[in-house]
């Protein structure tokens, strides 16, 4: 005859072993890198110009401008120097629109060649040893 606490004990959660798995990164795909190194700099490209205007914008509404006017009139003793000219929202946004393509091409190339590199290095030193674990 067996207890209720006797088959609940029976009945109690085993505790379940963790797996492991091992794999070796040996090679990564070039065409991969590649096209995910693009899609980053593109997104990186966009966020710097959505940045750039909203900063410039900021400190517009904020006076800041105004403020940096006044103190180079005073020191360049040029009463018709404004800085809003020099620096437009026009000037900025094609500026930052300019740094982005250019970063988006380095950003590419700089994935594409750390693929080939990655690549190389694997060949000789048999890959990169990663490891998974089952919780």
């Amino acid at each position: 005859m067996s207890s209720v606490a006797e088959k609940l004990q029976r009945k109690a959660p085993r505790k379940t072993s963790t797996k492991q798995v091992r794999l070796k990164l040996v090679y990564v795909d070039f065409w991969s890198v590649l096209k995910l190194a693009a899609l980053l700099s593109i997104c990186l490209g966009i966020v710097q110009v959505v940045f750039s205007v909203l900063v410039w914008v900021v400190l517009n509404s904020s006076q800041v401008f105004a403020k940096i006017d006044d103190l180079l009139r005073d020191v360049l003793n040029d009463p018709s120097f404004t800085i809003t000219n020099e620096f437009s929202l026009a000037t900025v946004a094609t500026f930052a629109l300019v740094v982005a393509l250019l970063n988006v091409v380095i950003g590419t190339a700089l994935g594409a060649i750390v693929a080939v590199l990655y690549n190389l290095a694997a060949r000789i030193t048999g890959g990169l040893l990663v490891g998974f674990q089952n919780n």
